[in-house]
């Protein structure tokens, strides 16, 4: 591994710790999923649960035993609540109840904020280049809040001040 993939792993390890230290709260991570028919009955999709993670801004940090030291890209978000019946008010509006109707089927508690459509970044010698929202350019490690944006920070700074707010968030902020 090149030093700019050693000192982002060290990077994002460190903010795990930190974000564990300080008892941060964690959201779940899942998977959308949409059944295949069984003989010819469809089945309603469902998000299966693929462990907890700390939100952190463009990146999701593993937090749960099966998934710590990982890492990805955030995805979409979901609040798991009733989803409520089809009302047809928007395209948008109805693919967020499906989404809160499959996170609702997926056994995650009420309330609890679900991550899905999440892509997996592996901490190696692919980020050296990579056009994905984590890379390795000139030896250091940078972020980017999504891949067609143009301006990235160093993951360094990026992880102070994102875990830094929520470890310690403002004033007022939690309440």
């Amino acid at each position: 591994m090149t030093d700019g993939v050693e000192r982002a792993r060290a990077l994002l390890d460190d903010a795990a710790r930190r974000l564990r230290d300080a008892d941060v709260p964690d959201e779940a991570l899942g998977e959308y999923v949409e059944p295949k028919a069984v003989l010819g009955i469809r089945r309603e999709p469902t998000i299966r649960s693929l462990g907890r993670v700390w939100r952190v801004g463009a990146l999701l940090l593993g937090s749960s035993p099966e998934i710590d030291g990982r890492v990805w890209a955030t995805g979409r978000i979901t609040r798991v609540t009733e989803p409520g019946r089809s009302q047809f008010v928007s395209v948008s509006a109805e693919v967020r109840r499906a989404y809160r109707a499959a996170a609702q089927k997926g056994h995650f508690e009420p309330g609890d904020t679900v991550n899905h459509g999440a892509t997996p970044i592996p901490v190696d010698g692919s980020l050296v280049g990579s056009d994905g929202v984590l890379f390795v350019e000139d030896g250091g490690p940078f972020v980017r809040w999504s891949p067609a944006a143009g301006a990235a920070v160093p993951l360094e700074a990026y992880l102070a001040d994102r875990v830094g707010l929520l470890v310690d968030p403002p004033r007022g902020a939690t309440d």
